[in-house]
């Protein structure tokens, strides 16, 4: 069975992370963190100079469509003294969600912009991004939000869009990857945690993490392990992300070293 090197970053120790199975073929054999000093040719997802004043945290914004567990795990996350993101606002396409009551409990700005209510998907996405910028965020990380975003969110926060998806990508992409693992029989599925791009679940893989389907699974019994990884995972690689800790080499990620 082919394995993959799961993109995590190095142990404290400078110890390499150990394999994982892959469903899917989104990561490279035999593949490394980066080490200081990297490449001139290599460019990096932000520049130094655009993230923020560490004691205030990264600005993000995070856009939801549903029950907001995701959102949960990085307001959590946020809230703690070493993390280094900021969720300046909450972003929803349709009002009424749980996700929302999760922000107004922590504080967070929360705005509605309705999918219903737009021209098209270039002038809904573009609403968004408005949204966003608003609030001064620099990122913008999606967190179970169903909608496919149109390229121009992609030139007005270029290599800042974050998603999480439950499959080992490029297996399962879509909206039901967890059914469709399991009518397929794959033994592994997982998550991917990815850059988003002018496709859907395309984006240069960030992290992979292996979940196993056991026998008897249920949708609910399996979504549930996802989900166990994704909340633990996502706020790792967010708060990567606004340490300027990940850079890009045509479809490969780079984890550099915690200075």
């Amino acid at each position: 069975m082919r394995r993959v090197r799961s993109m995590c970053p190095p142990s404290p120790s400078g110890s390499e992370v150990g394999e994982v199975g892959a469903g899917g073929a989104g990561g490279r054999r035999g593949q490394r963190s980066l080490r200081l000093p990297r490449p001139a040719h290599e460019r990096e997802v932000l520049s130094s100079a655009a993230m923020t004043d560490s004691a205030r945290g990264f600005p993000i914004a995070v856009l939801v469509s549903g029950s907001g567990t995701n959102l949960q795990a990085l307001i959590d996350a946020s809230v703690t003294v070493d993390h280094a993101a900021r969720i300046v606002v909450v972003i929803s396409d349709r009002p009424g969600v749980r996700a929302l009551d999760r922000a107004a409990s922590a504080g967070i700005p929360a705005e509605v912009v309705s999918w219903k209510g737009a021209a098209d998907r270039e002038a809904f996405t573009g609403e968004l991004c408005a949204a966003a910028e608003r609030y001064g965020a620099r990122a913008m990380v999606l967190a179970g939000f169903m909608r496919i975003l149109a390229p121009n969110a992609m030139k007005r926060f270029p290599n800042a869009i974050i998603n999480t998806h439950p499959a080992l990508l490029p297996a399962f992409p879509g909206a039901h990857a967890v059914p469709q693992a399991l009518a397929h029989g794959v033994k592994l599925t997982g998550v991917t945690i990815h850059f988003v791009d002018e496709e859907v679940d395309h984006g240069p893989i960030i992290y992979q993490e292996a979940v196993a389907v056991m026998p008897g699974d249920t949708e609910d019994q399996l979504q549930a392990r996802i989900q166990a990884v994704e909340h633990r995972a996502y706020p790792m690689v967010v708060d990567a992300f606004c340490r300027n800790r990940l850079s890009i080499e045509g479809r490969t990620v780079g984890w550099r070293e915690a200075p």
